[in-house]
Formats: structure tokens, C-alpha cells, sequence
């Protein structure tokens, strides 16, 4: 099977890890020869409920046995989809009240920006240095990094970018601009967090001048951060709020959201205005509403801060240097670069998954399931600290 990987399914780097799959279940993903991996990363915070939780996948079995894809989105009234989009409007503020349903987070970012271009008649779109919002030419677009947009160009012209947390920098903010892209908190970046109500001033000089904040949730929502969405711990209301990963329990999904007038927008003039075949598919809503019920139902909100301070209680180590990030959303940072690789590189052959950041090259990545078990915290930040000793 792994000659076959290699040979027919396209690569992203050269180096993948290249674990051969057997089965998961709740923080552990096991290989084909039976060994138990702990789940630090719970597929990019995609899992937060862990794997195969069982109401999710009962879900997805009573979907299965009434139908699938039926029609491209918007045109049939199917039972999963509304009412997914009318759970997250109830536990969103009153201006966040209609849901556009998509395939992925990067497709949200699409779609979000030709609402806001749209709505307000204006082209340009300002987003953030070191921001990743996805990887189509979009959302591509907003990224900064040159050595990653180069191959690529030209890109989506129009896009200006801004440093992360500097208020001065709000005055590029013009009449000009559509709309502001902003990460809650920038996860290539380093899980690097808003600061002195930043959030908050940049809505503020968006309503000044009639720009719109968009604000990408993909990583930080669906409780990660001890909130709901990451924006509720920063007092601000995004304009447009975009998601994706933790909302499909495990299946692929995205989502913007905004207000019905806004969101009418796209209806007509032209129509279909944004369009998908299999956005807000059955099965796939039917994953996202079990998961959106049992996060908002249970105390696992609550509970990612308690394991929060358990994570750092036991990471302590002189090769950290820091621990960024909130709640389930953290960051580790070593020394350098080459310790970082090392440790993640190390902790895959002892059972233990990490990951890297993007753009914050002495970063390890801890994302667990919100389910995950005070014991395999301890174990999994032993695992960390002993490998950290021995290099």
C-alpha cells in the first residue's frame, strides 16, 4: 500500500509521514499493525469531538439510510441542512442569523469574500501578515508569503495586507476597502491571540467606513477556545463569519455566515451568485449537526480551559520557551526549528502525534480532541518533555 501511496496519490511535500491507517477511534488513531498513536492534533482540529464518537457516527448511519446528494444546494428543502444552519444561528449573535453551507473552509473563504464584494460594491480586501485562510487562488491570495504565492502568480489583485495587532496599521482601512479577512487568532502564525481589544477597533474602523470584518473561525470554532467561537472571548461581532474543520465532526464541511439582508445578496443580479453541488450534503450535515449539539450540550466548552492549564502544568520544561494560544488551540515553542522537528519526528515513533505550523517553524502543535482525557494529557506531555530531555 504504500508503493501505491507514493505512486498514484499526489503528494503535498516531499516527505509525508505516511502512518498506514487501520482504524480510530476516540484520541487514538491505530496503524496496520495494531499500534495506538494518541492524537495530539485531532486532523488539524478537524476532530473535536475525537474519532468516530458514536453520535456522530449514528448520525451519519440514519442519514445514510434515507438519501444522499438529491440536488445542488439551495433548491431542496432537506432535514440535516436547515437544521444545522438554524442551531448555529441560535447560538450566534442576532446578525449572524443565515448560513451558506460549502465543501471546505477554503470555499467558505471564497464565498465570503464575493459577499462582501458584492454587498458593499467594492473590490479591495485587506487581510493580515502571516494569515492563512486556505489554499485556493482566493484565499491564496490573502497570504503574504511570497515564496508560497509565487509558483501561482498572478493572484486576486485588490489585496493589501496589514500586521497582526497593530492599530496604526488601521488606518490602511479606507472607503476603498470591501472588507477586512481576518484570522481570530492567527494559527500559522503561532496561535498568536488579538490584544488590547485589537479585534474590537478593527470592527470599530470598518464601521467608519462602511468596510466589512470577515472573520475566519476555521481553526479557533466549535469550542476549542473555551467559547463556542474563538470571537466571543474578544467582544466583537464579526460582519461575516467563516468556518469549517471542527464542525463536521470528521467530515468535510465549511460555512459563511452572515445577515439575511446581506446574505440576499447573492440570490440575484446575478443569480446563483455563489454555487455548489454538494455543499450542505445530507450525510455531511447530518455529522456536523450531532456535533454541534453535543458541543453546545455538554460541559467540553468548559472543559478545554480546565485542560488547558493541565497542558501547560505538565509541559514545563526549559526547551519550551512558550506556550501560546488558548484553551485547545496551543502552541509549543522550543528553542529552534531543529528541535521542534526532532520532537515531533520522535513522538510519531512513540505513539504520540504532533504537528508543525506554518509559518512559525519552532512550533509544535497541540490541538487534541475536546475529549480528550486528563490521562492521556499527562501522558502525552510526558511523552513531550521526555524526548525533549534526551536531545
Amino acid at each position: 500500500m504504500q508503493d501505491d501511496f507514493f505512486k498514484y496519490q499526489a503528494q503535498t511535500t516531499p516527505h509525508p509521514l505516511a502512518m498506514k491507517v487501520s482504524h480510530a477511534k476516540g484520541s487514538y488513531i491505530y496503524d496496520t499493525s495494531g499500534k495506538a498513536h494518541l492524537d495530539f492534533v485531532a486532523g488539524v482540529s478537524a476532530t473535536p469531538l475525537g474519532h468516530r464518537h458514536p453520535k456522530v457516527v449514528s448520525a451519519i448511519k440514519s442519514q445514510l439510510d434515507k438519501y444522499l446528494h438529491v440536488m445542488v444546494y439551495g433548491e431542496y428543502i432537506q432535514e440535516p441542512a436547515v437544521e444545522l444552519s438554524k442551531l448555529l444561528a441560535k447560538h450566534l449573535p442576532e446578525s449572524l442569523s443565515t448560513t451558506y453551507l460549502v465543501n471546505s473552509g477554503t470555499e467558505a473563504i471564497e464565498g465570503s469574500i464575493k459577499l462582501a464584494r458584492r454587498y458593499t460594491g467594492r473590490s479591495e480586501i485587506i487581510s493580515a501578515k502571516n494569515a492563512y485562510h486556505g489554499n485556493t487562488l482566493g484565499s491564496l491570495s490573502l497570504m503574504d508569503y511570497q515564496e508560497r504565492k509565487r509558483p501561482f502568480l498572478p493572484l486576486m489583485p485588490d489585496v493589501k495586507h496589514i500586521a497582526f495587532n497593530c492599530e496604526f496599521c488601521l488606518n490602511n482601512i479606507t472607503k476603498k476597502t470591501a472588507a477586512v479577512v481576518l484570522e481570530t487568532i492567527q494559527g500559522g502564525a503561532g496561535f498568536i491571540e488579538p490584544l488590547n481589544d485589537y479585534l474590537k477597533k478593527v470592527k470599530s474602523r470598518c464601521e467608519d467606513v462602511g468596510a466589512l470584518l470577515i472573520l475566519d473561525e476555521i481553526q479557533p470554532g466549535f469550542g476549542r477556545t473555551g467559547q463556542l467561537f474563538g470571537f466571543q472571548n474578544y467582544n466583537c461581532v464579526p460582519d461575516i463569519l467563516v468556518t469549517g474543520k471542527g464542525l463536521g465532526g470528521g467530515m468535510p464541511i465549511g460555512a459563511f455566515t452572515a445577515s439575511e439582508e446581506m446574505m440576499s445578496s447573492l440570490k440575484d443580479n446575478p443569480k446563483l451568485g455563489h454555487i455548489t453541488t454538494f455543499g450542505g450534503h445530507p450525510v455531511i450535515a447530518a455529522a456536523a449537526l450531532a456535533t454541534l449539539k453535543e458541543i453546545t450540550e455538554s460541559d467540553l466548552m468548559s472543559q478545554a480551559l480546565e485542560k488547558e492549564k493541565l497542558i501547560r502544568q505538565h509541559l514545563q520544561h526549559p526547551k519550551i520557551k512558550e506556550i501560546r494560544g488558548r484553551g485547545l488551540m496551543l502552541a509549543a515553542l522550543t528553542e529552534s526549528a531543529n528541535i521542534t522537528n526532532e520532537v515531533i519526528l520522535k513522538a510519531k515513533d512513540q505513539g504520540l502525534i504532533l504537528f508543525w505550523l506554518l509559518f512559525e517553524p519552532r512550533a509544535i502543535r497541540i490541538t487534541p480532541p475536546l475529549t480528550i482525557s486528563e490521562a492521556e494529557i499527562i501522558e502525552g506531555c510526558k511523552t513531550i518533555t521526555t524526548i525533549l530531555d534526551q536531545i
